[in-house]
């Protein structure tokens, strides 16, 4: 059965939510055109009232659309076209949460509901600011809403937007199924990326889209201040949410980065991406926002500096969603979505805001306030812009090479064929500038906290004297333990360590008073933290698993360029043979699956896969630490696009532990796709991922039968290996069969002499009901499958049937990151700096919103705006 009542009123709903953010957004309008006339007071609260009741109605109908989106993707109802492409059966719950924002429809919907929730909370923390603010919130959520729309205007053909409720049949008329079954449902989707089944997928996105959804208030405070000529007073309400919205959008892009280093195989957390950089750059915007809204309260550049920051970035957040959503990144990203025709909505919806903005900050610029001298270079004020700018040179960098496909299609438009590309190492291009810009930025930290507390001033230097000569002594000290050469990093270190040396002198005064001034310092000091561990940690990282075996692994292409750099750098593992790598013993030992409810994985051995579902058949009972969770026969849930390549390291001193690199069966991403696995020490990670496998769900392949006919302690030679038939007995357990009465079987043992090493196989021969069943045996380790054919009891000989095929092996690499720990502890770090300052903010606010309360209470009468607030 269809179900069209859900989708029908998760549409409906849709169309509710835009039209009530339109009316919310006119109510609000005039809400605040009436607060500045000498209309009466009964028309402003009845605007007021109308804009808080839309608004109101519009959060419920969101919370409704939000509601039916997941009852369709939760109860798998895959006639509809977006639970089928994003979700499946053998998704957990939190996966099945996951696959909720997979697609387009539903990460906008995300940001509508994070929309939503921050709207209700200014209505009711910034009552003097709340029309205003609001008309502008109101109007962005009216654009957002709009982009899951999905109408099309009868006449002129004009699509507004794409609804995640189309029904399969909708999105896929031509599939042939609906002439036989008008009414196919699919029995299941195709299922959430498996590259995204990872629980930082289940937070990352959530926390990213709140971080977008943030920078919206700072921008409202902004126009609100423009429109309003209240040039000074949107600064303090803003710079809370600023800092809120700048650690939220760091916390989730550094959440993007873990994810990246624990599930991708590029070796590392940052790539610079194009997707990655498109959020990564309105962070830095917005940090430099935050600090000249420190200062723009008492210095009138560092104000106008705020407007244009505060505007550049929410303007950067539409152009990132521009760039991920219309498709313009084409191959440049493995980030980005595909166009669902939104390019020019997106667009339209872009240089909307674009012009309203700089507009009216045109408008207004010459009411701005200017400053009547000039900064001096021993001021506050002076390094915090200094540090600004430099944030802003940054993100230009950055914003000019990421945006290279965006000058093709311009000009493209415009009949001209530019073929600009991104650099071919772009890791390379973008650190080359980056490296410069840091080592800078974070030295104006440590030098900044000093003219901010006044440490220092004109002819009073000496204060950093200290500071400078120690962590100049620190880095020396470093630079030769650590025999960093290179100047580049020799800059960024130096640069680090007096950040960190100079804020924490700072910071250490500053506990000593009050600890809830100390976020500015602390947040400095995390940064340089982070610094220093990304650079060791990428900079340093050392390849231990070196080819010492004079062969080539491979002949493709991504082994044999930069100068066969990948043959050079893997290690081939054969099943259960020892290999020399550095300092460890290696040993290739099992392929593992995941099962469901058992918290560890088991041996993909243990059970019968059922090709195309998420379960397997046990082949033994299922025993894992004493406890046992299935008994043969039974039907187990697992990952069925998981395995892990169990490798056991053996270091010098004895001690054991095992990796369990992940390989995923991603026809969507190429075919095999690799995850590493962590081993995690104080002082480096040992970050090891599998490269090339034998396809673990494809039927081997096996030679020509070759037979041997032998007698009893008879020597053969199979596939180069030596065999010896010891012996045949009779034998009442044969694996598969159930033996009853009557039934015989016997068993050869043939020893397989391999080197060192010697394995033995035991084919079966049954006799039951006068027919022959012979029982092969498969040694994947050798590459071998015997089977015992005849027994001629005149000869006294056995004859066997020999297959051979290619040996199972995994082709594997491993990188030490040295001091990466320090990249993990600055983050924490900059988190608690960013959460005490927030807090500070916040309460600074609180307090004068309060005071300016009472003072209006007092008051004989009550101002227009007084009301409204």
């Amino acid at each position: 059965m269809i179900h069209h009542t859900i989708g029908n009123a998760g549409h409906l709903l849709v169309i509710i939510a835009f039209v009530t953010a339109i009316l919310a957004t006119y109510a609000y309008f005039k809400t605040t055109q009436a607060s500045t006339s000498l209309q009466d007071l009964e028309t402003l609260n009845s605007w007021k009232r109308f804009a808080r009741t839309t608004f109101f109605v519009h959060m419920a109908a969101v919370f409704g659309v939000v509601f039916s989106l997941y009852w369709i993707i939760g109860n798998h109802y895959f006639e509809y076209h977006y639970a089928w492409k994003n979700s499946s059966l053998s998704l957990p719950t939190g996966y099945t949460i996951s696959s909720f924002w997979q697609d387009q429809e539903g990460s906008f919907l995300l940001w509508i509901f994070w929309n939503v929730i921050l709207g209700f909370i200014l209505i009711f923390t910034n009552r003097s600011w709340e029309a205003p603010v609001m008309t502008i919130f109101a109007l962005v959520q009216a654009f957002l809403t709009s982009m899951i729309l999905g109408v099309v205007i009868p006449g002129i053909d004009l699509k507004i937007g794409s609804t995640p409720f189309l029904l399969l049949k909708e999105v896929m008329p031509d599939m042939p199924v609906w002439k036989m079954d008008p009414n196919f449902i699919p029995k299941d989707g195709n299922g959430l990326n498996p590259l995204l089944q990872n629980y930082w997928m289940v937070i990352h996105p959530p926390t990213l889209f709140l971080g977008f959804a943030s920078t919206i208030i700072p921008f409202s405070f902004a126009m609100a201040g423009l429109w309003l000529k209240k040039t000074h007073e949107w600064i303090r309400p803003a710079l809370p949410w600023s800092l809120l919205s700048a650690m939220i959008l760091g916390v989730g892009i550094l959440m993007g980065a873990y994810w990246a280093y624990e599930t991708l195989n590029f070796g590392s957390y940052w790539n610079w991406d194009p997707v990655e950089n498109t959020s990564f750059v309105p962070w830095l915007i917005l940090v430099a926002a935050v600090h000249t809204m420190i200062i723009a309260r008492r210095n009138a550049t560092a104000l106008k500096t705020s407007f244009i920051l505060t505007i550049a970035t929410f303007v950067l957040v539409l152009y990132s969603t521009f760039m991920t959503r219309s498709g313009i990144l084409g191959n440049a990203s493995v980030h980005s979505f595909t166009d669902l025709g939104l390019s020019g909505q997106l667009l339209i919806y872009l240089l909307t805001f674009l012009v309203v903005s700089i507009g009216l900050l045109i408008y207004r610029w010459k009411m701005l306030p200017s400053d009547e001298e000039e900064v001096s270079t021993y001021s506050q004020e002076f390094w915090i812009f200094i540090g600004a700018t430099l944030l802003c040179l940054s993100g230009f960098q950055i914003l000019a090479t990421t945006s290279i496909p965006v000058y093709n299609k311009i000009a493209e438009a415009f009949g001209t064929v530019l073929n600009l590309a991104l650099p071919a190492d772009q890791v390379a291009h973008y650190n080359k500038f980056q490296l410069w810009f840091f080592s800078l930025i974070i030295i104006l930290t440590g030098i900044g906290q000093f003219f901010w507390w006044k440490r220092v001033g004109k002819d009073k230097l000496q204060a950093l004297y200290n500071p400078l000569l120690l962590a100049l002594v620190i880095s020396a000290a470093i630079i030769t333990f650590e025999g960093v050469k290179d100047i580049r990093y020799i800059a960024i270190l130096t640069a680090s360590v007096f950040a960190i040396v100079a804020n924490g002198s700072i910071l250490l005064d500053i506990l000593k008073g009050n600890y809830n001034l100390s976020g500015g310092a602390i947040t400095h000091v995390g940064v340089a933290l982070m610094l220093i561990g990304i650079m060791f940690s990428s900079a340093y990282e050392q390849v231990v698993s070196i080819n010492n075996s004079g062969l080539m692994i491979s002949r493709s292409e991504e082994f044999t360029q930069n100068d066969n750099k990948e043959n050079k750098e893997n290690i081939t593992l054969w099943l259960n043979k020892p290999e020399r790598m550095g300092e460890y013993m290696l040993t290739w030992k099992d392929v593992r699956i995941e099962p469901r409810h058992i918290p560890s994985y088991i041996s993909k051995s243990w059970v019968d896969l059922i090709e195309g579902d998420y379960r397997a058949v046990a082949l033994r009972d299922i025993v894992v630490d004493d406890k046992q969770y299935y008994a043969k026969g039974d039907t187990l849930e697992i990952a069925p696009e998981n395995f892990y390549y169990e490798v056991e390291y053996r270091e010098p001193s004895g001690r054991v532990f095992n990796l369990f690199p992940r390989v995923q069966i991603n026809p969507r991403m190429g075919g095999i796709v690799s995850s590493p696995d962590i081993q995690r020490k104080v002082d480096k990670d040992l970050y090891t991922y599998v490269s090339m496998v034998t396809n673990p769900t494809a039927e081997p392949v096996w030679s020509q039968t070759e037979n041997f006919t032998v007698n009893l302690r008879d020597t053969f030679f199979v596939n180069d290996y030596v065999a010896v038939l010891d012996q045949v007995v009779r034998t009442d357990d044969v694996e598969g069969m159930q033996l009853a009465e009557g039934d015989a079987a016997v068993k050869a043992i043939i020893r397989i002499l391999d080197n060192e090493q010697e394995f033995v196989i035991t084919p079966s021969f049954v006799i039951r009901d006068r027919m022959v069943a012979r029982k092969p045996e498969v040694n994947k380790e050798l590459g071998l499958r015997l089977q015992f054919q005849e027994i001629n009891p005149q000869t006294g000989q056995f004859t066997f049937s020999v297959n051979t095929t290619q040996k199972d092996f995994i082709v594997l690499k491993a990188i030490e990151k040295p001091l990466i720990n320090i990249l993990w502890l600055g983050t924490l770090v900059l988190v608690i700096g960013f959460i005490l300052a927030t807090i500070r903010r916040f309460r600074d606010f609180i307090k004068m919103r309060d005071r300016e309360a009472k003072a209006d209470k007092r008051k004989p009468g009550k101002s227009k705006t007084s009301v409204v607030a």
